[in-house]
């Protein structure tokens, strides 16, 4: 039942959860792992790999991005109640719902019980896979809370969440290659690394500033502004475009120039462009803009680098 007493169906109940874990957006990351391990491969997983690589995956990130709001319920809630529904417009994240358990949609019970039982299955999946893999879930996890817990401790938490959205490439890694070079692991957590913090992380606070700053929460955007932000998050981006160009040399896969006619264009049309009228217009539609067009950048990296590999 919702809060007007009326009771929600099964269809409606399950895309309440998937709202909690942010499902639409969770099935663009989970490009992530697959990408990371095709371009260290140069061709495509053994079929076991690739079944329980997708359990795990999708498992995963349904946890990971659930146990973000599990911490952050009482935060959550008070946002909710103090800016209501309006804080969800043109957001890629509230497709069905925004933050259901702080609109009292879903209760935390709920919401525990439902991160318990797909962190489990991501757990023995990723074991299973590599117990190197187990441990970088628990460490996303422990990330993941981290990260939450320090909304009014400090900005930097941003370099929290940059590593967080690393772990499941990096898993995928490790997964399919156990002795992977150390040069082209780096090389992929920088690349990720920039583009959560300046396509994902700092726009995605960027449309909460002013209610962030009311709640006196500690983000990029509350700290150093729009104009700050706005350098911080071109900065971050050139660093990833760059990097996803350095990967060409750092991976052992054959990629082939088809690469560079997909990164480059996805770089400049999914990041670049978008970060530009960013800094230039500064307003939080642009960068609810951003954040959508940046959130599909690795899949179309995928795309690219796995025609690439056919080539």
């Amino acid at each position: 039942m919702d809060l007007n007493g009326s009771t929600i169906s099964f269809q409606d109940r399950i895309k309440l959860f998937m709202a909690l874990s942010r499902t639409p957006h969770g099935l663009l990351d989970m490009v992530t792992p697959a990408l990371a391990a095709i371009l260290w491969l140069g061709s495509v997983p053994p079929v076991s790999v690739i079944i329980i690589g997708l359990i795990t995956t999708f498992a995963g990130y349904t946890a990971v991005y659930a146990l973000n709001d599990v911490v952050d319920f009482k935060v959550d809630r008070r946002r909710f109640h103090e800016c209501g529904a309006k804080c969800s417009a043109g957001d890629l994240d509230a497709i069905y719902s925004r933050q259901p358990m702080a609109q009292g949609l879903l209760d935390l019970w709920e919401g525990i019980a439902w991160t318990a039982a797909w962190g489990t299955v991501a757990l023995i999946g990723a074991w299973i896979l590599n117990p190197a893999c187990a441990m970088i879930f628990v460490l996303g996890c422990i990330g993941e809370a981290v990260y939450c817990l320090m909304l009014r401790l400090s900005w930097i938490r941003v370099l929290v969440s940059g590593g967080v959205k690393t772990a499941g490439g990096l898993a995928a890694i490790f997964a399919v290659a156990p002795d992977s070079s150390p040069a082209f692991i780096a090389g992929f957590f920088v690349w990720f690394f920039f583009w959560e913090v300046g396509g994902q992380n700092v726009p995605n606070d960027w449309s909460d500033m002013e209610d962030d700053r009311r709640m006196g929460a500690e983000t990029v955007p509350v700290r150093f502004g729009t104009k700050g932000s706005a350098q911080i998050i071109i900065c971050a981006l050139t660093i990833a475009v760059a990097m996803s160009i350095l990967l060409f040399w750092l991976t052992p896969a054959r990629l082939g120039p088809i690469y560079f006619a997909g990164a480059i264009p996805a770089g400049i049309v999914l990041l670049l462009i978008p970060a530009w009228r960013l800094y230039t217009g500064r307003n939080p539609a642009l960068a609810a803009a951003l954040f959508n067009r940046a959130s599909y950048y690795p899949l179309t990296m995928f795309v690219t680098i796995f025609i690439s590999i056919l080539h």
